[in-house]
């Protein structure tokens, strides 16, 4: 789920669903949506990003290809091919290049210039893509078993640096954060995974203490027999002014977060089923979130008759940091 980039004057917010398809909403400012448009991969879909002209959304599928579907025209064409399904897609603006990055199962990491068949550049990856994140001239890759490189995306990408992933258990999201002087540079990411915690991760940090975890999406107390119930974090994602967070868990409920303050500002009630996804638009009005089974507890729980939704809410001031 992705919204539209700030060079265009509305807000449209895009959904990939695993019923193939893929939903685009304009956003009034009265918050009212007016469906616009849709199509159809041949897979679940696993991850859409915009251009950043506002022009096309890339959408990468469980079929294996990444589609550019170009919303003037509301045709689609083929414009990446892996070996298994496609994970992540990020469109990347650089000053001297643009395309798109591609991580797929069959571990790898594609960059694609849109026009050509052909990746300008295939990086082989130790194991399947989980999750990614770009934010120019940065990438990180998250993948099964636990890896964690980080990319460097000046001039052409490669491999800046590998990390000891700070959390015991699979990692299932990642978002890179920028740094609070000057133009914005990113410095570093939060990590969320299947158990239940955030780990905040500096690529230089300034001092050891200024990388750390933090439990959420737990259930309060323990249950009659002693435990306690640990959730997946489904997705994380920074707010574009503010520089706070949210995340959103299996536990069907979001959170903010002020990472430099290290507190929660708000976590919601839990919803009947997990929360898979979230976002914020470009100036940071508005938080959506995306109700729907995530298969965290398998097939056996999964309900056809609970229907799946996308709430939007009015967030400025939520996630606005705290004061120390």
């Amino acid at each position: 789920m992705a919204f539209s980039p700030p060079s265009i004057p509305q807000d449209f917010l895009v959904a990939g669903s695993w019923d193939n398809n893929v939903r685009c909403w304009e956003v009034q400012r009265d918050g009212k949506t007016i469906g616009k448009a849709q199509q159809t991969m041949g897979g679940p879909v696993m991850d859409v990003a915009w251009h950043d002209d506002g022009s096309k959304v890339f959408m990468a599928s469980a079929d294996k290809t990444v589609h550019c579907w170009d919303l003037g025209s509301n045709q689609k064409m083929q414009v990446a091919q892996h070996d298994a399904p496609v994970k992540t897609v990020h469109w990347i603006k650089a000053p001297t290049y643009s395309c798109i990055m591609t991580g797929s199962w069959d571990k790898t990491l594609k960059f694609w210039d849109t026009r050509s068949a052909q990746p300008i550049m295939t990086i082989n990856l130790p194991e399947r893509c989980y999750c990614a994140d770009v934010e120019y001239p940065m990438a990180v890759v998250g993948t099964a078993n636990r890896h964690l490189i980080v990319y460097q995306l000046e001039g052409q990408p490669q491999e800046f640096k590998q990390i000891e992933p700070p959390s015991k258990y699979q990692h299932r999201c990642v978002a890179i954060f920028k740094d609070k002087k000057g133009a914005g540079a990113p410095a570093g990411f939060a990590l969320g995974s299947v158990e239940g915690r955030v780990a905040i991760q500096y690529i230089v940090a300034a001092s050891p203490r200024d990388n750390y975890t933090f439990k959420c999406h737990r259930s309060n107390g323990t249950t009659s027999n002693g435990f306690q119930d640990i959730y997946a974090v489904n997705d994380i994602k920074f707010h574009p002014v503010h520089g706070t967070l949210s995340t959103v868990g299996s536990d069907g409920r979001f959170s903010f977060w002020d990472k430099d303050a290290r507190t929660k500002l708000k976590n919601s009630e839990a919803l009947e089923q997990p929360i898979s996804c979230c976002a914020f638009n470009h100036n940071g009005q508005i938080f959506s979130y995306a109700v729907s089974y995530d298969w965290s507890k398998g097939h056996e729980y999964f309900n056809s008759q609970k229907k799946n939704y996308i709430f939007l809410r009015s967030c400025y001031d939520e996630l606005k940091p705290r004061i120390c």
